[in-house]
């Protein structure tokens, strides 16, 4: 059995659609249990609307809210009773897999870094978040930890994501590319200038070289490196364009007779194709290097993407991902100090 615990007070819709991702993923799957973490009143009145296995949720009571506009370092220091820091103690003691939450991104920062803790030799974690793209889905990180980044956090983003891809997803042998703004290996700003030789020496990565924004969606890399600055804002343009197309085939359909008629026709296997570029279907974004699991789901997350975060830590979990993470620094600091 998988214990998560969930943020049932983060996020624009807690904890109505909070909740009822949590009953949804416990009345799928039978080797999960949910820590509903938040206000013990709210939560339970808020399941009483529900049938679902009882011995499969359960409800930690914390009095306090991290809100998203509060500086994150205060508000994990002082807001000790907080759902986001109750329940990373929880992950922290052992006591669950786990914390998944829609709430402030700041918060699960600073809180996974300085509560969870990280890996030895993770320098920084990122935040690693699924991209639907041409030939499936493609991990795009760091989406929105680290704006500021060395080389050396680049590479350790490209090993941590190669792993991520081959055993969550199953992805053999995953390729890499780092976003640039051309294919030629001379382009692109000092970091991007820096990092790509790094990448390159690197034995055990399948380094494809550079990737432009416009590849992306066309499936270019399992793995696309970069910032958090240039990441963050990838991630929200490809949600918003993808929004605006699906808005517009959907206005379109409508427009005439005709095309209502042809919209009849062919509704299942459009349906079937939107939504693979439907963001909630591929859960949240891990914390990548850390301890233990650490999810963010969009602030606007619904029952749908909090079900699918959740049980995207089953996986997580069975495949050992942060064994193999440690296992893969230690292997690389073992050959520097051979070098040495």
């Amino acid at each position: 059995m998988i214990r998560v615990a969930v943020d049932a007070m983060g996020g624009d819709n807690a904890p109505g659609e909070i909740i009822k991702g949590a009953v949804d993923a416990v009345n799928l799957r039978h080797d999960i249990q949910v820590l509903l973490v938040g206000m013990e009143d709210v939560i339970k009145q808020g399941l009483s609307g529900y049938t679902y296995p009882e011995a499969q949720i359960q409800v930690v009571h914390a009095s306090e809210v991290i809100e998203t506009d509060e500086p994150p370092v205060n508000a994990i220091r002082k807001k000790k009773d907080s759902s986001i820091v109750v329940a990373m103690n929880l992950v922290k003691n052992k006591e669950a897999d786990a914390f998944v939450s829609a709430g402030s991104s700041g918060a699960m920062l600073v809180g996974g870094q300085t509560l969870v803790g990280r890996l030895k030799g993770v320098e920084r974690p990122p935040f690693g978040a699924l991209i639907p793209t041409e030939k499936g889905v493609s991990l795009l990180l760091d989406s929105g930890a680290n704006v500021d980044a060395r080389p050396s956090h680049l590479v350790q983003f490209a090993r941590m994501g190669s792993i991520y891809m081959e055993h969550v997803i199953g992805i053999t042998s995953p390729r890499v590319g780092i976003v640039n703004i051309g294919a030629e290996e001379e382009k692109g700003n000092a970091l991007v200038k820096e990092t790509f030789p790094l990448l390159k020496a690197c034995n055990d990565i399948n380094f494809t070289g550079s990737i432009e924004a416009r590849e992306i969606p066309h499936g270019g890399a399992d793995v696309i490196i970069c910032e958090a600055f240039t990441g963050n804002i990838i991630l929200k343009l490809y949600e918003g364009t993808g929004a605006v197309l699906i808005s517009m085939v959907k206005k379109g359909m409508m427009s005439s007779l005709r095309s209502k008629l042809g919209a009849f026709l062919v509704k299942p296997a459009l349906k079937e194709t939107l939504k693979a570029f439907d963001a909630a279907q591929y859960g949240g974004a891990p914390l990548l290097g850390l301890k233990g699991l650490v999810v963010k789901t969009h602030g606007s997350a619904k029952a749908v993407e909090m079900r699918n975060s959740i049980i995207q830590c089953v996986a997580f979990k069975e495949q050992k991902i942060n064994d193999k993470i440690k296992e893969s620094l230690d292997a690389k600091e073992q050959a520097e100090e051979k070098e040495r």
